[in-house]
């Protein structure tokens, strides 16, 4: 049976300490092997087969499967093979399967996938209606950023977790020390400057923080916008 699509999880389900921590657990040339192995298999697999296919001591590869499922790489799932049901049948087998489509981390952490992501809704909303693209690029911006902000986290959780690096100012504000989209805004200040304005608003709304407290911070080395108290 094919293994089904939407059982991988967005690269964003990890946290930026455990995109890294994954990314060193491939580092081990024998774990590497066995990722790419399962991730090349149309449906789950298990330890003999993936033992076999790679000439590796079962218990190795007992091992390596079990610590690429601990660091989110791989996802188990137990299920009798052989078409068995019912007593007598067997107890089921440990399988493996990719837990994510992609996996990537950056020093300091970076959501260029987002930018993308809200370019390109803005893109294909204004082909659609004929309206401005920049328009709608500050709406996307802005419901992107209210929908993160509605599982109840608070605004520096909900910033943290797209690589702000919020930190308190001492006067109940928030200063953003990093720029998830660094290079973007390098070369197109406004435009993301914008997105950023409206994403930062739309997450400000969602967490019970006033959108005007958003404001500009031209300050060296920090995100173009901070929380004022």
């Amino acid at each position: 049976m094919d293994r089904p699509a939407d059982h991988r999880e967005s690269k964003t389900a990890l946290s930026w300490a455990g995109r890294l921590a994954a990314l060193a657990s491939l580092g081990d040339t024998g774990r590497r092997r066995l990722f790419e192995y399962v991730a090349g298999q149309r449906s789950a697999v298990g330890r003999d087969d993936a033992a076999a296919a790679l000439d590796m001591p079962r218990s190795t590869a007992s091992f390596h499967l079990d610590r690429l499922a601990r660091d989110g790489l791989l996802a188990v799932e137990f299920r009798k093979l052989g078409g068995k049901a019912g007593p007598g049948s067997g107890r089921p087998a440990k399988l493996y399967r990719p837990a994510l489509e992609e996996v990537g981390a950056s020093v300091p952490d970076r959501s260029y996938d987002l930018a993308g992501e809200l370019m390109a809704t803005a893109i294909q909303s204004a082909m659609a209606g004929g309206g401005e693209v920049g328009e709608a690029l500050a709406e996307a911006s802005y419901s992107r950023g209210r929908a993160l902000g509605t599982d109840g986290a608070s605004l520096d959780e909900v910033l943290g977790s797209v690589g702000y690096m919020p930190e308190r100012d001492g006067e109940g504000g928030i200063i953003l020390m990093n720029c998830p989209f660094h290079r973007l805004a390098d070369g197109h200040t406004e435009v993301v400057c914008a997105m950023n304005g409206a994403f930062l608003s739309g997450a400000a709304a969602a967490c019970g923080v006033p959108e005007e407290k958003v404001e500009e911070d031209r300050t060296v080395g920090r995100c173009c916008a901070r929380i004022r108290p």
